[in-house]
């Protein structure tokens, strides 16, 4: 049985490798840095839909208060009639 002979890279094709290994590193940087953004958008977008369902929820109380006002208004002018 003979000893398991390692292939060793010639420095051809160790640059290579290394070259590769810039480029794909590059890309995830490139990845991640779009990744970023997008999650900042997203916190971004998600800020908007919070302050926006504030302001609905707002509007829904105020509204309910005008309406309890206008139906004890309708009432009294009922009874004063």
């Amino acid at each position: 049985m003979q000893p398991m002979q390692q292939d060793i890279p010639a420095p051809e094709d160790t640059a290579l490798i290394a070259a590769q290994l810039a480029a794909l590193t590059r890309d995830v940087e490139q990845m991640a840095s779009q990744l970023k953004t997008l999650r900042e958008r997203a916190d971004t977008e998600q800020e908007r839909a919070d302050t926006q369902q504030e302001r609905i929820d707002l509007a829904a109380r105020e509204l309910n208060e005008v309406s309890a006002r206008l139906q004890a208004a309708a009432n009294a002018l009922r009874e004063s009639i």
